[in-house]
């Protein structure tokens, strides 16, 4: 059987305590990014936020080649 100080218990105490207290903040944080998350950008898990990124980049990848075939366009056009 372990010998606990009175003290060691208390801090013991103190460090559940702060714990606790992290894991609740914690948890208020997490449900604002997650209204956030929702309102923002219509997700309503990490999934589907996920999916979201994967087709913005998509989206992007297509402007960008849309761009650079259009500025190639006009430089030919430019040259002539």
């Amino acid at each position: 059987m372990s010998n606990f100080t009175e003290q060691d218990l208390f801090e013991l105490k103190e460090d559940v305590e702060e714990a606790k207290q992290k894991v609740s903040e914690l948890k208020g944080e997490r449900q604002a990014l997650m209204k956030q998350l929702k309102e923002e950008w219509g997700c309503v898990t990490v999934e589907q936020a996920n999916e979201k990124i994967k087709e913005m980049e998509s989206e992007i990848s297509t402007f960008s080649e849309d761009i650079e075939t259009g500025m190639e366009q006009l430089e030919d056009k430019l040259e002539k």
